[in-house]
């Protein structure tokens, strides 16, 4: 390998409205109405001009004209003319009028009419003949196929989607986000044994989805035993008085009253001190409004002092205010997000704090500080100046590493990367230090992209890499053993980028060999966002080489006769060549040049045509299809802000987004701007 180069581097607080999943049961004519109901409504939202040339629309509109001649009209004849024709239709619907694709296109919002009226069950009326789930699914791809809708500044609805794909569910915290949380708000870390069971993906694959964070009497266990824990060890830090060296240990928002040396809660008569109440009153008032990310209603806090007031006599200061803060951080205002509504329903703006909640989570994966809690105060998070302002002061803070370790390590598939285990016969180097180097690799290459404000591409080829001296000795790379994490420069274009990480590399290797399938199938899915179907059943395994041969062959000469089988070589002829130009690189990221003491393969041709040799031009010929990658990575990263599965509503977002990276060389904070001035991102469905 080459050398390379260092350098050092007031809101509603009813959680009773906490929501449950909505199950369903499929079955029966009126479930099937309603489902018809719901996808007609949601195709039905207007027209609106996307940026088409006027040929172009015409040319669209008629095409969907004539597939409603074709598909639509017969189901039209033979189910509703006898009902919703002639001078009194029933419905006021004359839909005998519609009798060619001009007309359709003209019909207007008679559609959407319609449709409310098949979803709230009242068409078809009971005992009419029905259409039969071939004539529903010819309907319904008819109408979500018409050109124009306006859907940029919509949401969907329980009107507008089947499942209510456009409600985000109140949920709690994730593992991630609560570690993160306790220590923003105590300054102290949690144990590795302390950290909440971790959460099952949804929506684009992330943890940030409500419906799949459910609350265990084992997260109820642990929510007691840290708060236990960490409230009392913050406290004994902070007791201290602060000197100019340790003034960091206590946070401005922790007052000790001053009429006496802070030794009680009390007078020495069983009253507590007007002092040590008053100190008390305005820390549990900062601390709560920064837990629960809102203003905090005095009633709230008075039901908090009483705790304090409570103490036995003689209770020392920090011991008394201890049990109220545990409170804090075990109320429902803490552990969840409750975005809870108005006296409206339907789209609703979120509130200036529920938005700063969401902008802290996505960036921080926390909880928002002061400086931000002031600005929902003041509605500044309402003009977009100032949002994009706060925007950009929360990428430059350190805290932004958050972005790395939550939505980088689960796109990246590395969440639990911890319980990979390589063979130790094989490759007895691969230890807890090497593997949680790996891991913070991963962490820093992500968020340094957004932190930096550099281009995404970065993300599949960049010229500079994230290291310490185990990681770096791991590489082969000239750094003491003990130094730091800090940024080197590259001059070898085989490493840089996430493609190369050793992380990555080990987790698409088998514990005692490479994975040429693996590693092309992850480009393909978490890069490239390219769908690679299951294997076909009974599809034999790839041999193991067999020591015992005379000659000894490559997974590269094994896969070639794994893929004389036609029901493979579709598939594999798309991953195999991508895999094998990572095949420079061991089961845990070295470095090598044989494999089996035979020279490594690591030329490949696309089914495009494109041919490279080694990791350097196969990231070259990734990043001609640059497009493909930002494309794929919007949509994960709107996902994971949005905390739910994308739907065409959510299309108008990718496509700006899109041409605002094309437009700033595909830098990475452009992407969170216009995912944070998203009309989704703002608003919400409240049922």
């Amino acid at each position: 390998m080459p050398p390379v180069r260092l350098m050092p581097v007031p809101e509603s607080n009813r959680v009773q409205r906490l929501a449950v999943p909505r199950r369903i049961a499929a079955g029966g004519g009126r479930f099937r109405a309603l489902m018809f109901g719901c996808c007609l409504a949601s195709l039905l939202v207007g027209n609106f001009a996307t940026g088409l040339r006027a040929d172009e629309t015409e040319e669209r509109l008629a095409k969907w004209g004539a597939d409603y001649e074709r598909r639509v009209l017969p189901i039209i004849r033979d189910k509703c003319i006898e009902c919703h024709s002639g001078e009194q239709p029933d419905g006021e619907f004359d839909l005998a009028k519609y009798t060619d694709g001009n007309s359709a296109v003209e019909g207007g919002d008679v559609w959407e009419r319609v449709a409310r009226r098949v979803r709230q069950n009242e068409m078809p009326p009971q005992g009419s003949p029905g259409l039969n789930d071939r004539q529903k699914s010819s309907f319904h791809r008819w109408v979500d196929s018409r050109p124009n809708q306006d859907l940029c500044r919509q949401l969907a609805t329980d009107e507008t989607q089947a499942w209510y794909k456009g409600h985000v569910m109140s949920r709690r915290l994730t593992a991630v986000e609560y570690r993160r949380a306790m220590n923003d708000l105590f300054g102290v870390p949690l144990l590795e044994s302390e950290t909440p069971p971790s959460d099952g993906g949804g929506g684009e694959g992330f943890d940030t989805v409500g419906d799949t964070l459910y609350t265990s009497t084992i997260h109820l266990e642990s929510y007691l035993a840290i708060a236990d824990r960490v409230v009392e060890a913050a406290i004994d830090q902070w007791r201290a008085a602060p000197t100019e060296s340790d003034s960091r240990q206590r946070p401005e928002w922790f007052l000790v009253p001053q009429d006496s040396s802070g030794d009680g809660a009390d007078n020495g008569t069983g009253d507590v001190s007007s002092d040590a109440n008053a100190a008390a009153r305005q820390t549990l008032a900062r601390f709560a409004r920064l837990a629960w990310r809102r203003p905090v209603a005095e009633a709230e806090l008075d039901r908090l002092l009483e705790l304090f007031t409570a103490a036995a006599p003689g209770t020392p200061y920090e011991v008394a205010i201890a049990l109220p803060m545990k409170a804090v951080v075990l109320s429902p205002h803490f552990l969840f997000v409750v975005e809870s509504q108005g006296e409206a329903s339907g789209v609703q703006r979120l509130s200036p704090h529920q938005l700063a909640t969401r902008l802290a989570l996505l960036i921080w994966s926390s909880i928002p500080d002061e400086l931000l809690l002031d600005a929902a105060d003041r509605g500044d998070l309402y003009d977009d100046e100032r949002l994009v302002a706060e925007v950009r002061r929360l990428l430059a803070d350190p805290r932004a590493i958050g972005l790395g370790e939550n939505f980088g390590l689960q796109w990246l598939g590395l969440r639990n990367f911890g319980e990979v285990r390589p063979d130790a016969e094989l490759f007895p180097d691969f230890d807890a230090e090497l593997s949680d180097a790996m891991r913070h690799e991963a962490v820093a290459t992500v968020a340094s992209v957004f932190r930096e404000n550099r281009p995404l591409t970065d993300l599949i080829a960049a010229d500079h890499a994230h290291a310490n001296g185990r990681l770096a000795k791991h590489y082969g790379w000239e750094l003491p053993a003990d130094a730091p994490w800090q940024r080197v420069e590259l001059a070898d274009p085989n490493r840089g980028g996430v493609i190369t990480m050793a992380g990555v590399l080990t987790a698409a290797s088998y514990p005692r060999r490479t994975s040429p399938v693996l590693r092309g199938r992850w480009l393909l899915e978490e890069l490239l966002g390219s769908r690679v179907p299951p294997p076909p059943e009974n599809v034999p395994p790839l041999e193991e080489p067999d020591s015992s041969a005379p000659t000894a062959t490559t997974i590269r000469q094994r896969l070639e006769i794994h893929r004389q089988n036609p029901e493979c070589a579709s598939c594999h002829d798309r991953m195999d060549p991508l895999g094998f130009g990572l095949e420079n690189f061991d089961a845990i990221g070295r470095w090598r040049v044989e494999d089996q003491g035979l020279p490594i393969d690591a030329t490949g041709e696309l089914p495009s045509g494109d041919r490279f040799d080694g990791p350097g031009e196969l990231k070259a010929i990734l990043l001609g299809r640059s497009d493909e990658f930002a494309k794929h990575l919007v949509r994960k990263l709107l996902g994971f802000a949005l905390g739910r599965s994308l739907n065409k509503f959510d299309q108008c977002v990718v496509d700006e987004c899109l041409v605002a990276l094309k437009e700033n060389d595909y830098r990475a904070g452009v992407l969170i701007e216009r995912i944070v001035l998203s009309y989704p991102f703002q608003y919400r469905y409240f049922k």
